[in-house]
């Protein structure tokens, strides 16, 4: 399988940051923009400002507006704009190659999960997912980060995943795209509740105690849509969920701290704030685990939070009645 030369949709800072990586790993990376000054500043000055400052870009990344061919693809949109990305790329760019999935959210309306939209979209590509604890800036300035990629095809995956190994990016091979994808978009949740706890004062014990529940009602999410538990012990799970849910680079807990504090989102996103990926998740998750029968009080609460349904002390008092049980 020739990786030699890789198409990234997206130039946002993940985009961004997925590109530099491939590059550093000696790729020879298309970055796709929808800007045309984007493109000239990435080409002429490289450098992405708007979305990652004065980080220098690797000379092996050319933008442009117009997808072509490549050995493989990365989509680096957001998880409710891959359905859309995917309708304006040429179907035969896609057939028969390796497309990386990196966006961590479930879709509005369908309850499908990134893999299943580039089934719908073009089936004929072969689908993996990346996910991880990683943040963008992070990754393109190249400080230390490993993250999973998950394939179908254990050799096709471990190739695909030394072809995007660099000096500082590390993707450990995987075959569980269900469990990934799961935590992937669900940990954006749990982040919104953790922010939450901090905004609203409630300590690092019970942001603590949130995480902790958070990993056992995920595991039973990946549970009912067939993904494997023991996939939630890597950077996929265990990984991506303690970062998102402890750091203030993460756009989904700066949400929730401001959720904590009592604004809405609305207030949230007229003060200027970017919206989160998991504010989207949110109510899907919810719909998918009701769906599913599953147990997912946290996920209950975040979204009645969002919806102006109940506020964080109704919400914490509730958590903190539930009956007891034995943990598991």
């Amino acid at each position: 399988m020739r990786l030699e030369t890789v198409s990234v949709i997206g130039s946002g800072a993940w985009g961004t940051a997925l590109a530099q990586a491939a590059a550093m790993a000696g790729r020879q990376v298309s970055l796709v923009a929808r800007d045309a000054a984007q493109v000239e500043e990435i080409n002429s000055a490289r450098t992405n400002r708007r979305y990652l400052g004065e980080q220098r870009l690797h000379e092996a990344i050319t933008a442009t507006m117009q997808a072509g061919p490549a050995d493989f693809v990365i989509l680096a949109v957001p998880a409710q704009s891959s359905r859309a990305a995917l309708g304006a790329l040429d179907p035969a760019l896609l057939a028969g190659k390796p497309v990386v999935l990196s966006a961590k959210g479930l879709e509005t309306g369908t309850l499908d999960r990134q893999s299943e939209i580039l089934a719908d979209m073009a089936p004929d590509a072969v689908p993996y997912v990346l996910s991880g604890p990683s943040f963008a800036a992070d990754v393109a300035a190249g400080r230390p980060t490993a993250v999973t990629l998950a394939g179908d095809d254990a050799g096709d995956t471990s190739m695909l995943a030394a072809a995007l190994a660099g000096p500082s990016f590390r993707p450990y091979a995987a075959d569980d795209r269900i469990g990934v994808e799961i935590a992937g978009a669900l940990k954006n949740v749990y982040a919104l509740a953790c922010g939450a706890v901090e905004g609203a004062e409630l300590g690092a014990s019970a942001r603590s105690a949130l995480i902790a529940r958070a990993f056992a009602e995920m595991a039973r999410m990946v549970a009912a849509m067939g993904g494997s538990a023991t996939t939630l012990t890597g950077l996929a799970g265990l990984g991506d969920l303690t970062l998102t849910c402890t750091s203030v680079q993460s756009r989904n807990y700066q949400f929730g701290m401001a959720l904590g504090r009592g604004q809405s989102v609305e207030t949230i996103i007229a003060g200027g704030a970017k919206l989160a990926e998991g504010v989207a998740t949110t109510p899907v998750a919810d719909a998918l685990a009701k769906s599913l029968d599953v147990d997912a009080p946290l996920i209950q609460a975040v979204h009645a939070v969002l919806s102006g349904q109940a506020d964080i002390a109704t919400v914490v008092a509730g958590l903190m009645s539930r009956p007891l049980k034995r943990e598991e």
